[in-house]
């Protein structure tokens, strides 16, 4: 066989290796899902915001925390730098208030993703984490909340090595977290393009105290919400690509021990828990395929989840709001409290129902 001949065979296999990859791309995706719209009553959009509410956490008072003008690659955002927003959800008036942040944080490069809350049970101090994406670089930043005057206080700045593609976090101290890796390289190139189409579970997990920092699981093709049982015992993490949610038992030393994987059969984003019956919600992206390739003639769609007795033999998986993105574009997160769904996107509106 000459020359020619092996390269035909060689540019074959290629094109082979290609066209399984897109297929396994797309039905990861979910390209083909049509959507049928599942709606609440008496739902309205938050008025004056319109750059994503990626991530939302409600603090037990009714306090909403929302982090808003994510600039994902890939996905529009808006120019302006990140905010974040409080959202009294037992005021009726339904009005954002956006924190006011320290003179000396760098707001023009703030690019907030993922948050927790968490409260210090000696003084009740309340400590906002965030994600923070500067030129698209990963580091957690610590900020004190002071409710009279509704700003936020920054304490420290985290950099690690393993914290190199944080997409979500969950603070379990005042200055130790868990956070998911969403992405294996760091080069933009290589993780928008190239680990797309492998689609390899090079996602994880990683735990931070100033004392060690290690990671506690791996194996997600894309790493996403990461949240805590309301005993504190079990931890969940959302991957998106696999539509599913781990559970994993929490020890001592910080390290998980898998129990289950919980299938859910749509991609799955951020995940927050019901503090008082342990139920999951989550948003999700039911069409994948037209987030990460935008057109806003036939836009992404929306939907909420519920998950009820995750740890029992038989979870049950609920779908409680579905929309095909003629109101509500992408949704990344969804929480309850008193009554009410308040459901966030990554970086279009967010909208508040009634639950049935």
């Amino acid at each position: 066989m000459g020359k020619l001949g092996y390269i035909s065979i060689l540019v074959a296999v290629l094109a082979v290796l290609f066209g399984e990859r897109y297929y396994n791309l797309r039905t990861r995706f979910m390209a083909t899902r049509e959507l049928v719209k599942n709606h609440l009553p008496n739902c309205v959009l938050l008025k004056n915001l319109e750059q994503g509410s990626e991530d939302i956490t409600i603090l037990g008072n009714g306090l909403a925390f929302i982090s808003a003008g994510l600039k994902y690659p890939g996905l529009p955002f808006s120019d302006e730098h990140g905010k974040i927003f409080v959202l009294d959800l037992n005021d009726s008036r339904m009005k954002l208030v956006e924190l006011r942040m320290p003179r000396n944080f760098d707001l023009e490069t703030f690019n907030p993703h993922g948050i927790s809350l968490y409260t210090n049970p000696s003084d009740d101090a309340v400590y906002l984490f965030v994600v923070n994406h500067p030129h698209h670089k990963s580091q957690i930043e610590v900020f004190r909340f002071v409710e009279e005057e509704l700003s936020l206080v920054h304490l420290k700045t985290v950099k690690h090595k393993l914290l190199h593609s944080v997409n979500d976090i969950l603070a379990v101290g005042v200055d130790s977290f868990y956070a998911t890796n969403d992405h294996y390289f760091e080069n933009q190139f290589l993780k928008g393009y190239v680990e797309m189409l492998l689609c390899q579970p090079w996602g994880n997990v990683v735990y931070y105290s100033p004392t060690e920092v290690k990671e506690v699981s791996q194996g997600y093709y894309m790493a996403n919400g990461i949240n805590l049982s309301p005993d504190k015992r079990h931890l969940y993490v959302a991957d998106l690509f696999d539509q599913s949610v781990h559970v994993f038992e929490r020890k001592e030393d910080n390290t998980l021990t898998r129990v289950k994987t919980v299938a859910v059969g749509t991609p799955v984003d951020n995940i927050e828990v019901d503090p008082e019956t342990g139920d999951l919600w989550m948003g999700c992206h039911p069409n994948t395929w037209k987030l990460f390739f935008f057109d806003p003639s036939d836009p992404a769609g929306s939907e909420v989840i519920r998950i009820q007795n995750i740890h029992s033999d038989k979870p049950q998986v609920t779908q409680v709001y579905e929309d095909d993105g003629q109101v509500l574009i992408g949704s990344s997160v969804a929480t309850t409290y008193g009554g009410k769904l308040l459901i966030g996107t990554v970086f279009h509106k967010a909208l508040i129902c009634d639950l049935k």
